[in-house]
């Protein structure tokens, strides 16, 4: 039996444009946080559009670990993965 994931990595799309990637345990939360101006200072200078992308995962290790692997990958690779067209 497979566990659900307690935390996330989410990847928003903001007001200008650029992708803001983050992790939570509580994806509802966290986008109304953003939204509200209370979120990180990237979102509350530009903007929380829309999130794009929400990825589960088992730990806060293994969250931040992929947070991290994506915020290194470029905006091409980022949109490639938000479309599905590859997997990393």
């Amino acid at each position: 039996m497979t566990r659900a994931p307690k935390w996330f990595v989410y990847i928003l799309k903001c007001g200008n444009g650029c992708f803001y990637t983050g992790i939570t345990n509580d994806i509802a939360r966290r986008l109304k946080e953003h939204k509200s101006g209370k979120g990180a200072k990237y979102t509350r200078a530009f903007g929380a559009g829309k999130m794009v992308c929400v990825i589960g995962a088992r730990s806060r290790s293994l969250a931040l670990k992929k947070e991290a692997e994506i915020k290194n990958w470029t905006r091409k690779e980022k949109i490639a993965y938000i479309k599905g067209f590859i997997v990393k």
